[in-house]
């Protein structure tokens, strides 16, 4: 499911009751699996694990949220990706944030970009000049063994944002995209073509 991409941006609270009402209708059986895709509006927002000292030092508003991680940007030129979908039983949910995790490594290597993952931290990394850069942020929740909340691929956003939080509660480590890594403008529309293909190959979901 496209739910709005530049220039029709999708507020953070917006998206939240999108999740969680398709959410409700998956968990009844109602509503297959389903992925929604879009780009926010600029926003922080605050995962339960999330400190004080991790938190914007520009007095910037944070939304507090019910998903695991702790603090992120969302906003223009990131895809955001939130899959809905029920997790089969007994459910492993670090063997589904691996899962998503492999999907973005597929995206970013269709569009030229090498990327891994880095033991006992979520997420994508590409290498740097000598060291790793974070490309891609997960956080999700399950309830009733139905997964919500989700990715983060940033694509051509700036970084800016970056610069005023402790993103993720990384202090060691910086921030990329994909645009910035390869040269090549890869905008979150583009990127989630390949989203819609990876995501199919590996799951039955609606998108």
């Amino acid at each position: 499911m496209i739910a709005g991409f530049d220039p029709d941006f999708v507020s953070y609270n917006k998206g939240l009751e999108l999740q969680r009402d398709i959410h409700q209708q998956v968990v009844a059986r109602h509503r297959q699996d389903t992925v929604i895709l879009l780009e926010h509006t600029s926003v922080y927002t605050a995962g339960k694990r999330t400190q004080d000292s991790e938190r914007p030092d520009d007095g910037t508003e944070v939304i507090e949220v019910d998903r695991g991680g702790k603090l992120t940007w969302h906003g223009p030129g990131q895809l955001v990706g939130y899959p809905i979908m029920r997790l089969p039983e007994p459910f492993d949910v670090v063997g589904y944030v691996r899962f998503l995790e492999q999907v973005l490594i597929d995206v970013c290597a269709d569009f030229g970009l090498e990327t891994e993952r880095v033991a006992g931290r979520s997420g994508v990394w590409a290498p740097h000049q000598g060291s790793l850069v974070k490309v891609a942020a997960i956080g999700i929740r399950v309830s009733e063994r139905v997964a919500m909340h989700g990715f983060a691929l940033n694509c051509s956003n700036s970084m800016e944002a970056y610069d005023h939080i402790v993103a993720c509660g990384i202090e060691d480590a910086g921030t990329s995209s994909i645009s910035e890594l390869t040269g090549s403008l890869v905008t979150p529309a583009m990127a989630a073509e390949r989203v819609k293909i990876r995501l199919t190959d590996v799951a039955k979901v609606v998108i």
